[in-house]
């Protein structure tokens, strides 16, 4: 399967009062790994925006593992774990610079419609981008 791989630039901003990374930006970070998945697949979120949908979060899972701190360097490796007609489920870690787990988990997306939020079928209205997920899912 494709993994995506995007590296991370900490800044001191980004550490809580105990001198770690606060677990919010971890969210901010599954973002930009999804992003990059998406960029991978040929693809574009604004393109998407562009044929009146949106990709919302439908449900987000996260296990914190270990901290990452201040000058640490951080990656995040992003995949499509389900491919479904009604949600895709991103499959995500965040790894340090000695390739330890700091967090892992998933991402649920579903496509809407842009004016009323209502779901659509991703394979109906985006289908080449669709199938590329799914030969995604198979490389090796």
């Amino acid at each position: 399967m494709h993994i995506a791989k995007t590296d991370i630039q900490l800044s001191y901003a980004d550490t809580d009062m105990m001198g770690v990374i606060y677990h919010g930006n971890y969210i901010k970070w599954l973002e930009l790994g999804r992003s990059q998945f998406v960029e991978d697949a040929g693809y574009d979120y604004l393109d998407m925006e562009k044929a009146g949908y949106y990709a919302p979060v439908y449900h987000l899972d996260i296990t914190y593992k270990k901290s990452i701190r201040f000058g640490d360097q951080v990656s995040v490796l992003t995949w499509v774990e389900e491919n479904g007609r009604s949600r895709t489920v991103y499959g995500f870690k965040i790894v340090n610079g000695q390739n330890e787990i700091c967090a892992e988990g998933t991402t649920t997306h579903i496509i809407v419609k842009k004016d009323t939020f209502r779901p659509v079928s991703f394979a109906k209205v985006f289908p080449e981008w669709f199938h590329k997920y799914e030969e995604m899912k198979k490389q090796k």
